[in-house]
């Protein structure tokens, strides 16, 4: 069979890992060690509707999700968000024990909190499995140590206190993580700056050989797709090292493609916009002046 699980809650979730029940229906901490996949399915593929943050060690499975495959052989930390789709297969070569913990929440678990919204900007939810978080021992003690304490504050008689509890161990952990992050960042500094490059290099491709006309404007997930890494991974890097995102290079390198089409050909305002793939020739005449603080016949003046 080669099916698609849905899994709508996380007790469906514990059913489908052959776990006893949750003790809380919308936050759970599994003991990966004890998690049973229903390998009789050669390759399983699942989408949940909610959120896992995994720590994992010797898993003896390859995992899918987004377009990237990983072997977790060493301790990582993943995230991913509802609705994902997710794959696994078995590896027969990987012998040892998995480890580690998930932490499963619905999102209903954040209703009327802060952090329903603001869990949304954590851009390593859209990463791919191959930019999950790699955790110093240190690092990995810190994380263990917040997901013990929400375990126990659900695992305790529930009070008026509890939830806030738990939602502000919740926060302490992403905040971690993105802080783990940017260490990550830094300490690969010189992949990235070699993946800036090839975006770079692509984008001038786009731009200067003439794809423009070929394939219009390449769009984040485009671009991303050719470095092989996600588009939330593409902008964190950017944003570290350039300060912008991914957009907004690809805006600049459009304005930068028609100041050369305004001082250099007749082609007129409307048709420079439709080369770019502007629909309405006002959208793009916005854009140049929020981007030079003038409109491109104020610019093209300068040349005459």
């Amino acid at each position: 069979m080669n099916n698609t699980f849905r899994l709508n809650s996380i007790a469906e979730f514990h059913t489908f890992c052959h776990l006893p029940s949750p003790e809380h229906p919308l936050i759970s901490l599994i003991d990966y060690s004890k998690v049973q996949y229903p390998f009789e399915e050669k390759n399983i593929k699942w989408i949940q509707n909610f959120y896992t943050i995994g720590l994992k060690r010797n898993v003896n499975a390859k995992f899918n999700y987004g377009q990237q495959q990983y072997d977790f052989d060493l301790g990582v930390l993943s995230f991913i968000s509802p609705l994902q789709f997710l794959k696994i297969e078995i590896d027969p070569n990987i012998t040892v024990e998995p480890t580690g913990w998930l932490l499963l929440i619905h999102p209903d678990f954040l209703i009327q909190t802060a952090l329903a919204k603001k869990i949304r900007y954590y851009d390593f939810f859209g990463y791919a499995a191959s930019e999950a978080l790699f955790l110093s021992d240190k690092e990995e003690q810190t994380i263990l140590e917040i997901l013990k304490n929400i375990e126990k504050e659900y695992q305790s008689n529930i009070d008026k206190f509890s939830h806030e509890l738990i939602i502000s161990q919740l926060e302490m952990l992403l905040i971690y993580s993105e802080r783990f992050y940017q260490r990550q960042f830094i300490t690969r500094k010189k992949t990235n700056i070699e993946v800036i490059d090839q975006f770079e290099h692509l984008l001038n491709d786009y731009f200067q050989r003439g794809k423009i006309f070929e394939k219009g404007i390449p769009t984040v997930s485009d671009i991303a797709e050719q470095l092989h890494i996600s588009a939330n991974y593409l902008g964190s890097l950017l944003r570290l090292y350039t300060s912008q995102n991914t957009q907004q290079h690809i805006q600049n390198k459009m304005v930068e493609y028609a100041k050369e089409k305004l001082s250099t050909t007749e082609l007129s305002v409307r048709e420079i916009a439709y080369e770019l793939g502007f629909e309405y020739p006002q959208s793009f005449s916005k854009l140049f002046k929020q981007k030079t603080n003038q409109t491109p016949l104020e610019f093209r003046a300068r040349f005459n």
